[in-house]
């Protein structure tokens, strides 16, 4: 169908299984094993009650908008690959050439690779609405950081309460720009599909190994144990 032959299929069904079981490992398995993930949405709680104590809450907005740039940065980086993709497709003729030159370049039928470019944008589109809407929750966040009462009320029920709210909505915003951040890792895996369906499928193992190692095995997952 499509051009695509049977390995196609196979090699496109490993990846989406790939990515799926990731996302699970990392975002219910995760909990209970301490990924890096999880344990650092343990000290976003224990940030937002440092942060109900701390006098003067500086820092803590420039942290929250440190996060908030880094969303934006990716944000936009995920519109400019979706802009490549279509300057790709709209260049599929001279692309072709220049993928089938290439020793390992497999780059088969022009349907074939502009079925794939659109894949690769649909990520990236992806991506996009994933690094917006963590860029909307941590500006959520940064009015609920505002909105936490300071001074003699700091102790009350009512701030205890925001500073709780504030906690949960920094690390659903975190959750949304990690998946966003994932597709761009796993886009990387499916560049491989430019070279063949056995090629995307070890490319698919590469970026599943390097990400469980990190988020499970990584001196980084052991430095905030």
């Amino acid at each position: 169908m499509f051009g695509m032959t049977l390995l196609d299929g196979l090699a496109f069904g490993y990846f989406a299984l790939a990515w799926a079981a990731y996302a699970w490992l990392v975002e219910v398995w995760g909990g209970r094993r301490r990924g890096l993930t999880a344990t650092m949405a343990e000290y976003r709680r224990r940030w937002m009650a440092e942060m109900l104590v701390r006098p003067n809450r500086i820092v803590d907005t420039q942290i929250n908008m440190t996060l908030q740039q880094g969303s934006s940065f990716f944000a936009s980086t995920s519109l400019l690959a979706v802009g490549a993709c279509l300057g790709l497709i709209n260049a599929s003729d001279r692309a072709l050439e220049v993928v089938q030159s290439l020793s390992f370049g497999h780059a088969g039928s022009r349907e074939q690779w502009e079925i794939k470019l659109a894949g690769l944008m649909v990520i990236f589109v992806y991506a996009f609405f994933k690094f917006g809407w963590a860029y909307r929750l941590f500006n959520y966040c940064a009015i609920l950081i505002g909105a936490t009462p300071e001074g003699e009320r700091r102790n009350s029920a009512e701030a205890e309460a925001m500073a709780g709210r504030a906690a949960r909505m920094n690390t659903i915003a975190a959750a949304h720009f990690n998946r966003g951040q994932r597709a761009f890792f796993f886009a990387l895996g499916y560049l491989g599909w430019f070279a063949g369906p056995a090629v995307f499928m070890v490319a698919t193992t590469a970026v599943f190994a390097v990400l469980y190692r990190r988020q499970f095995f990584s001196e980084s997952r052991q430095a905030v144990i």
